[in-house]
């Protein structure tokens, strides 16, 4: 139904007056690729997407779709439809009105509009809702309308702003999958803004992860979470967040030994690295587990999740850590227990923030 297309942002600034927005922001999106912008509020990434819109310019830099540049182009011909945060429909119309108002206004004959708002309404399974009024759809429905009237624009490339964001958590669940399934029947490019980890791991072939200006790294979902670049990365992708300890570096037989602050020794596989007292050692909770022996904590908080129970505990030199246990854990808040660290997935991050971690298998 659509043709495809790359994208390729070259060397892009952004500045409101004196404020820099974006920093010289350069990536290139494959045909058919879904592209996830992820990043706290303020870090640049609905401008970013806007500025491929046509909805911001730019101050430095170009952007090209397909091979043609289109950044100096009007939006309505630059081959991209975005679905905003709000679904933003006309409340006195039908849905099919919805749909197809945007081809209505350029004067596209009647005939290949209802093609196009049917063909679309089968793919998002709304047929039923045609002739309908928003006011009588759910907030989920509403979203897919939305979607639907990108899709009659049989654009180059989707551009989607944060559009779960207003929806309940068992709507948001729900319709990522929508999602998921909709990429798959439609066979194109998508990029997608949001601040949501949990959207970009499950939907993203690749995540650009935005921070401070500028693109931290790109990749795809997991070796972002395994193989995090810097310290930002690394705390603002897991949930929950990386554990961070103050710790000094020493050469072992098989890798880097972390001393923490109360003389306990990690030893890693991290390899090459300098002896220095100005190292963080990083461990996800999942690689921090209750056990019978290892490193002496104070619990002082529980949370039971079901499947498995996060331990909030304090080491002996005051340093917090998060660790995880059996979903049937006995650990209570006040207890004395023991952490058993796995060295062998423990990331080490420099002063600068830079991370270092197990070298790649295979």
């Amino acid at each position: 139904m659509n043709r495809v297309s790359a994208i390729d942002i070259r060397n892009v600034t952004k500045a409101y007056g004196p404020t820099l927005v974006l920093d010289d922001i350069s990536l290139k999106a494959e045909a058919n690729e879904f592209i996830a912008f992820l990043g706290p509020s303020g870090c640049g990434k609905s401008t970013l997407l806007r500025m491929i819109a046509g909805l911001e310019t730019l101050d430095a830099g170009e952007i090209h779709i397909g091979g043609r540049r289109i950044d100096e182009r009007e939006p309505g011909a630059r081959g991209v439809a975005m679905v905003f945060q709000h679904y933003a429909l006309y409340p006195h119309m039908t849905i099919r009105d919805n749909m197809g108002f945007g081809l209505k206004n350029i004067r596209m004959n009647k005939a290949e509009i209802d093609r196009r708002v049917a063909e679309a309404a089968r793919i998002l399974e709304i047929e039923p809702f045609l002739d309908k009024k928003p006011g009588q759809l759910s907030g989920g429905q509403k979203q897919r309308v939305a979607i639907g009237r990108a899709i009659v624009k049989n654009p180059d490339i989707f551009l989607f702003d944060e559009p779960l964001s207003n929806l309940d958590a068992a709507l948001r669940m729900r319709t990522r999958l929508e999602l998921a399934q909709l990429r798959r029947r439609l066979n194109a490019t998508m990029i997608l803004v949001t601040h949501d980890q949990v959207e970009a791991m499950t939907l993203a072939d690749r995540i650009v992860v935005m921070h401070d200006k500028k693109i931290q790294q790109v990749g795809a979902p997991m070796d972002i979470y395994a193989r995090p670049a810097n310290r930002f990365v690394a705390s603002f992708v897991g949930s929950p967040p990386m554990n961070f300890l103050p710790v000094s570096v020493s050469e072992g037989a098989n890798g880097a030994v972390a001393t923490l602050g109360d003389g306990s020794k990690v030893t890693t596989r991290v390899k090459g690295l300098t002896d220095s007292a100005s190292w963080e050692l990083g461990l996800r909770p999942e690689h921090v587990r209750v056990s019978d022996q290892g490193l002496a904590a104070k619990v002082e908080f529980v949370e039971r999740l079901g499947e498995r129970t996060l331990v909030y505990a304090r080491l002996g030199d005051g340093t917090a850590l998060t660790a995880e246990d059996e979903g049937l854990s006995r650990v209570k808040m006040g207890d004395t227990i023991y952490l058993k660290v796995d060295g062998d997935a423990a990331h080490l991050f420099d002063a600068d923030g830079k991370g270092y971690h197990t070298p790649e298998v295979g």
